[in-house]
């Protein structure tokens, strides 16, 4: 059952689960966290984070131990800059409102620490999220989410206070999870319902008989509704599988083959069909079409000019390579020509919340340069097959 609008109680068994429902970059959740830990007293406190963000929140300095030619060089290119996008997100949120995104969860470890209760992270590592919601998304999928990561980069929308603390209304709720179910199904059941056990069953196995969660609002009925199935019995989360980055399928593993394939078969075609000057206009078509496509993306991206040069002669090469993508090499090469300096690492959390910061930091211009060459490299190959048919 629920007390206070943001509290809502469930006891099972001999235990109490008292789950407190937070907007992640509301002053109010930061106060009602604290309050409700000073009336409650728990013989524990269960925050919705995980090991490596409660280190970036309380390490001011983390952001400087980045190696931005090892994330290139590892092909985590995306995977940073969806995190960063992310962090963007909530950061100019909570601008707005004079929060820190994640200050009710250091403020809950805090409290707990001063009244001696002990904590337990309960979250999932925000990488395997991230990773698992891209494997598990379709072609479709992977193009809406990464629709969705260039118009959040391009973007400076804010939020009305109101509207956040909207949030936390369960009305509210259901309609956004609606229209995420109905966007992005994929990446909802992963970013939510996947959690959802996750928290449920990691608070579960906490230690204590009356256990205080501080959780997104938007985890609350789904956590609820878990903790109730695994105290009796019905099912219990296999958190080792939710914690698995699934392999790609079939259709992923093989595609970066197949188009090379085709498209090598295509130019050949041309020579053999048309002779010497048919092969060439064909082998000039896709070198013009991938070419140009990848090297406007390094214009958009506001590359350095040599590696707008060098943007446009490779992606003709590295597209027909399974194991190497423009933004490989135009990532790096960002990376070598303008060097991230001292100050783009202590800049960083600032800067990726406007989009001029995203441009004038060295870090995400290097992540820009590799996300808009790989995009315009892809559109290129796809609009060039239908010209060399």
């Amino acid at each position: 059952m629920s007390d206070a609008s943001n509290v809502t109680r469930l006891t099972l068994g001999e235990r109490e689960f008292i789950i407190v429902g937070t907007a992640h970059v509301s002053r109010d959740s930061v106060d009602e966290v604290v309050r409700a830990i000073e009336d409650e007293k728990p013989d524990r406190v269960c925050v919705e984070i995980d090991q490596a963000r409660h280190r970036s929140l309380v390490e001011k300095r983390t952001w400087e131990s980045l190696d931005i030619f090892r994330v290139i060089k590892e092909r985590k290119g995306f995977l940073l800059l969806g995190n960063l996008v992310l962090s963007s997100f909530q950061k100019r949120m909570g601008a707005e409102l004079g929060v820190t995104p994640g200050e009710e969860m250091l403020a809950a470890i805090n409290e707990a620490e001063r009244l001696g209760i002990p904590t337990s992270f309960v979250d999932r590592e925000i990488h395997t999220t991230l990773r698992r919601a891209w494997r598990k998304s379709g072609f479709w999928g992977k193009n809406k989410m990464l629709a969705a990561l260039l118009s959040s980069v391009l973007s400076n929308e804010t939020v009305p206070a109101e509207e956040i603390e909207a949030l936390k209304e369960s009305g509210a709720l259901e309609g956004m999870m609606g229209e995420l179910a109905a966007y992005l199904p994929s990446a909802k059941s992963v970013l939510i319902d996947e959690r959802d056990q996750y928290l449920a069953a990691r608070s579960y196995e906490a230690e204590g008989s009356r256990v205080l969660m501080v959780v997104g609002a938007g985890h609350v009925p789904g956590i609820v509704s878990w903790l109730g199935r695994i105290h009796e019995g019905v099912e219990h989360p296999d958190l080792d599988a939710l914690t698995i980055v699934p392999p790609p399928s079939f259709i992923s593993r093989a595609l970066p083959w197949i188009i090379p394939a085709l498209v090598l078969s295509l130019i050949v075609w041309g020579f053999i069909r048309s002779g010497w000057d048919g092969g060439m206009q064909t082998l000039l078509r896709w070198f013009l079409v991938n070419g140009t496509l990848s090297g406007i993306g390094a214009i958009v991206a506001l590359a350095h000019p040599l590696n707008i040069i060098v943007s446009f002669l490779a992606a003709p090469f590295t597209s027909m390579n399974p194991t190497i993508g423009v933004g490989f090499v135009s990532g790096l090469l960002e990376a070598v020509l303008r060097k991230p300096r001292v100050i783009d690492f202590e800049n960083l959390q600032d800067d990726i919340t406007s989009l001029r910061g995203f441009y004038r930091n060295r870090i995400t211009r290097v992540l820009l340069v590799f996300l808009f060459t790989t995009i315009g490299s892809a559109a290129g190959t796809f609009i060039a097959l239908p010209l060399l048919f």
